[in-house]
């Protein structure tokens, strides 16, 4: 496992306060070199000045959450690879990259360059406010959970049929959060809320399960409400994370965990309907 942090470097892509994207290539090709073409694709789905340059440009007025990630990040990367070691028993091969990206996301697990990367964007974890050791280890261990099914299990399968790829992000985001919170010896642990949104969900897991199943037969990309904290159910954002913890949460009490990242749509589906009928 190996660590980079790329936070000092981040007031190298701005100019004049303002984010600038040629600055920004030639800071994020110094971190992946040949590779910046890798992010410029995926943010061709957003509306870049509109949904990204203010939180970009944000991250200059938030120098104390910046100087609180760079510890906290410092701080959590020195156990890391011992702490999954001890429970999981395996090593990764994988780097962790804390950067400055472009709104792709909090955590996002790529390959660049033939080598399995947990990336992190620093403009989104403040936007988030995800700051602080709780929410920033919860982070990094989701996405070492897609790491770990990935390199000793089967984390990507292609889909014609979108009710598929949506049950199986579901079940891919569950044994992330089942990782996450196996590592924090908290199964009632998420990342993505606490407090008003974990009891709202509590109280209304039968009524997601209802809901999603529902959904699950037109969903697609543009109407999904459950993955994403642009999308809501019923006001509560992510609420996709919470189901798919409960989810992989039932297939556990039936079938070891290292088992589990090897399912494949076949297998999910089954659990599926016997979750849905618990």
């Amino acid at each position: 496992m190996r660590i980079t942090n790329g936070i000092n470097q981040i007031e190298n892509v701005y100019y004049n306060g303002t984010f600038s994207l040629a600055k920004w290539k030639i800071y994020i090709e110094r971190i992946f070199p040949k590779s910046s073409s890798i992010f410029l694709e995926d943010i061709k789905d957003y509306n870049f000045n509109i949904q990204c340059i203010p939180i970009l440009n944000g991250v200059l007025k938030e120098k104390n959450k910046v100087k609180d990630i760079k510890d906290m990040f410092n701080l959590i990367t020195k156990d890391i690879e011992s702490n999954v070691i001890e429970y999981f028993h395996k090593s990764m091969d994988v780097e962790i990259v804390l950067y400055l990206g472009l709104c792709n996301g909090a955590g996002w697990v790529t390959s660049i360059n033939g080598q399995t990367k947990v990336l992190l964007g620093i403009e989104k974890i403040i936007e988030l406010n995800w700051c602080d050791k709780k929410h920033m280890v919860g982070l990094i261990y989701h996405e070492l959970g897609h790491v770990y099914q990935k390199q000793y299990g089967i984390l990507d399968r292609r889909f014609d049929d979108s009710k598929d790829k949506f049950l199986w992000q579901l079940f891919t985001e569950g044994i992330a959060m089942y990782f996450e919170q196996a590592l924090l010896g908290d199964f009632s642990f998420y990342h993505q809320g606490d407090g008003e949104w974990k009891q709202y969900l509590d109280n209304h897991l039968l009524d997601l399960k209802i809901d999603f199943t529902e959904d699950i037969e037109a969903m697609n990309h543009q109407n999904q409400r459950y993955f994403g904290d642009w999308v809501f159910y019923n006001g509560y954002s992510d609420a996709g994370y919470y189901l798919s913890a409960k989810f992989v949460q039932f297939i556990c009490e039936y079938v070891d965990f290292n088992q589990v990242i090897s399912f494949d749509i076949e297998k999910v589906k089954l659990y599926y309907r016997l979750f849905i009928a618990n």
